[in-house]
């Protein structure tokens, strides 16, 4: 299989952050190709259905987040899957902090 032609390669602008620089490695591994732009499409670097399965999963391996493969079809720049990323993170960190004040407040009531 031929490798896939570059989109749009005018300007590279590379991963920022732990989260952008990750899955960029990701899909350099998973799409065999040496660089990836915080704003190139997924799609366009010769991604399709079944590399976005091994993109989800090795995001839930590496990162320990679970997108559901709609987000994928719906964010195909790195950018933005990196951001949802971020917002599954955080609201997951959320309701971490949410059940530990709960069960804080539990053992403080068992307690007394």
């Amino acid at each position: 299989m031929p490798k896939p032609q570059y989109a749009d390669r005018r300007l590279h602008e590379p991963p920022r952050g732990d989260v952008e620089t990750a899955l960029s490695e990701i899909w350099c591994e998973v799409l065999g190709v040496e660089r990836v732009s915080r704003h190139d499409n997924f799609f366009e670097l010769g991604g399709h259905s079944l590399a976005l399965v091994r993109v989800q999963a090795l995001v839930h391996a590496r990162m320990a987040v679970q997108l559901p493969l709609r987000s994928y079809f719906e964010r195909t720049s790195l950018h933005d899957i990196a951001h949802a990323v971020l917002l599954q993170r955080d609201s997951a960190q959320r309701q971490d902090a949410q059940e530990l004040d709960e069960m804080a407040a539990l053992l403080e009531r068992l307690e007394s």
